[in-house]
């Protein structure tokens, strides 16, 4: 069974950074994503990454302030991290990483990955 956890979150006033960090292990699997959600809000896809990590995804409200990147050198453990930069407050959300075993596509559809981590809060304040 594909275990997934996170760390890296916190506090931090608008502008400033963060960085999470994301292990998958316990199976082989193959795209990782980043996605947060926001009290009373959805889920929302914040970034993703194949897994050759030939191949990164965002949508516009972070694109060119979030960076996703992949570590492969350990196959039992496939790591990835989400650097955040100039975080605005609306960024403030629970942080999820996911990944999926099904395939080697990167959807932004929270319903293809069947892996998730617990989450890790991100608060940014202004």
């Amino acid at each position: 069974q594909v275990q997934v956890v996170e760390s890296g979150g916190g506090s931090v006033q608008a502008g400033g950074s963060l960085r999470l960090s994301c292990a998958a292990s316990g199976g082989t699997v193959y795209a990782m994503a980043w996605f947060r959600q926001a009290p009373g809000k959805e889920r929302e896809f914040v970034s993703g990454i194949t897994k050759r990590a030939t191949n990164t995804y965002y949508p516009d409200s972070v694109k060119g302030r979030f960076t996703i990147s992949r570590d492969n050198r350990d196959n039992a453990k496939n790591t990835v991290y989400l650097q955040m930069s100039n975080l605005k407050p609306e960024d403030t959300a629970t942080y999820y990483c996911a990944t999926t075993d099904r395939g080697w596509a990167v959807p932004q559809d929270k319903e293809y990955y069947n892996y998730w981590g617990p989450g890790t809060q991100v608060t940014v304040s202004s």
